[in-house]
């Protein structure tokens, strides 16, 4: 009698996921980098101050909670970018994000420090993506939560992290309304 273990469809990687991207497709996914932090400073222009803490949707970050995330974040992404350049089979370590923002009381504290921080992880970390080469666009490690994790698997989540909270402080700023 055969067994057959049933796979989800995370755990089968899509092809086009094996195919490494060209220049073209790349540069792309930086230039998406470099505008996320200004993704997100649009996105909190005209925020209400005394509502940057506020939950106007149950179970989601407020904006304050979002802008401390992508402070620490940022700055984790970029040590692991440099990890995969440097060290030869990396270990990429996850991390609980909702137990940093409760135990490092993100809506209790500024952001300005936060969103400094992230400016200048995207900063110092878009100064060496415009740098690599063919070689380090190859090189990979391994995430301790999702396993095989390339220098454009690391492109390819930062490129949008940005934008994508970006929207998610628009979202609160329309739940506010």
């Amino acid at each position: 009698m055969h067994s057959f273990a049933i796979l989800s469809a995370t755990a089968i990687p899509k092809i086009k996921d094996l195919i490494p991207m060209t220049p073209e497709e790349r540069n792309e996914l930086i230039n998406t980098y470099a505008a996320g932090y200004s993704e997100v400073t649009n996105a909190l222009e005209g925020f209400p101050a005394d509502s940057l803490g506020a939950h106007p949707l149950p179970g989601k970050w407020s904006a304050r909670e979002i802008v401390h995330h992508l402070g620490d974040s940022e700055s984790f992404s970029a040590a692991r970018l440099r990890k995969l350049l440097i060290e030869d089979n990396a270990v990429i370590q996850g991390y609980d994000q909702d137990e940093y923002a409760s135990k490092l009381r993100y809506n209790e504290r500024d952001m300005a420090p936060a969103l400094d921080a992230f400016r200048s992880a995207r900063e110092s970390t878009l100064q060496l993506l415009r740098l690599m080469t063919e070689d380090d666009w190859q090189r990979a490690g391994t995430h301790t939560e999702s396993g095989r994790y390339s220098t454009e698997d690391w492109l390819k989540i930062y490129a949008a992290h940005g934008h994508n909270h970006a929207a998610q402080i628009r979202g609160l700023r329309e739940a506010l309304q």
